[in-house]
């Protein structure tokens, strides 16, 4: 099968010829028919995260059909389409997993991480980390809900009631979660980086009632706020901005250093959170929801060989939406 890998952090990934994978007992055997490329793919491909798998085949946002395997409790026969996000496996015994926190799990393996993904034609996954894609989503429209969708809901979820909620850094997650939010009933203020009148519009364009550079204030308190940017400098911004009880959500799994800031934004009951990972029911909750709303991804598109251009194009902020790669164009499901 082809596969993009990555051999050396901080190398560009290299196209090569690998064995298709054999299901071992518990797993599926997926054909990839598109797979997202998410900002998480990037802290691996830069050595951000420092514990990969190598050689690594990165991607996480993964949709495709399973043609073997049906894992222990069959769930999943032959010719079930299927997505396979971040969280991969957890040992079901630790403290976080006896507690409904899996996403905790203290020897959890992730999708594109620990586990080769889904830049590749085919992949093998732990059938109990499989979601069934909704009826209605296509392949290419289905991949960003995986992460992007998933991460997105979990941190709007720790936002409890707010009704104001800014989003700094308006990328995939952002993209969707403000249609949740949105359906909600909830008002949303975007933040993207200076001078990028682009992504303002677009935040104006899915519902935002403000958008503006992220060292703007915005125009009355929020209540909430999360920030998807991995910038540190981000969390003094947004606390400055949240009213007393507001809560701030990092949802990035990496993020710059955060600088020092006066306790005064931390005082009245201010809180600093962040999000890691996702649950199982965190996935089950939202792709029911999702064609509820129904949710609306915007995606770019590149081929499996193009892997590091879109990577690049992520990179530098090119990307309205979400990136997607197309593993076979002739796969493509438009369900």
């Amino acid at each position: 099968m082809r596969a993009m890998i990555l051999k050396a952090p901080g190398s560009p990934l290299q196209e090569v010829e690998l064995p298709i994978p054999t299901p071992q007992p518990g797993q599926v055997l997926i054909q990839v028919h598109t797979c997202g490329v998410c900002r998480t793919d990037l802290h691996v491909v830069d050595g951000e995260l420092t514990q990969p798998k190598l050689p690594l085949v990165p991607g996480h946002q993964i949709v495709g059909t399973v043609v073997a395997g049906a894992g222990r409790q069959g769930t999943f026969p032959p010719g079930t389409r299927v997505g396979v996000p971040w969280l991969g496996h957890t040992c079901n015994h630790c403290r976080y997993c006896l507690s409904g926190r899996e996403n905790l799990c203290d020897n959890a393996q992730f999708t594109g991480y620990q586990l080769d993904g889904g830049y590749a034609e085919y992949t093998v996954a732990d059938e109990r980390f499989c979601f069934p894609i909704p009826a209605g989503y296509p392949d290419l429209q289905a991949a960003p809900l995986l992460c992007a969708g998933l991460i997105g809901y979990r941190s709007l979820m720790m936002t409890g009631e707010a009704e104001r909620i800014g989003l700094y850094g308006f990328g995939a997650a952002a993209h969707i979660v403000i249609q949740t939010a949105r359906y909600q009933g909830r008002q949303v203020f975007g933040f993207t980086r200076s001078g990028d009148t682009q992504g303002q519009q677009f935040a104006r364009d899915l519902g935002a009632v403000w958008a503006g550079s992220s060292t703007e204030a915005p125009p009355e308190p929020l209540d909430a706020a999360i920030i998807f940017a991995p910038v540190g400098a981000l969390v003094p911004a947004a606390l400055k901005a949240v009213v007393k009880g507001g809560v701030v959500v990092c949802a990035g799994i990496h993020m710059s250093n955060i600088p020092s800031f006066p306790y005064e934004l931390l005082w009245g009951e201010r809180v600093l959170r962040s999000v890691a990972n996702l649950t199982r029911q965190d996935g089950e909750e939202f792709l029911t929801l999702a064609p509820q709303i129904p949710i609306q991804t915007q995606v770019e598109s590149f081929p499996l060989a193009a892997a590091n251009q879109a990577l690049a194009a992520l990179r530098g902020g090119k990307i309205q939406g979400a990136a997607v790669l197309v593993i076979d164009p002739n796969l493509i499901s438009e369900v």
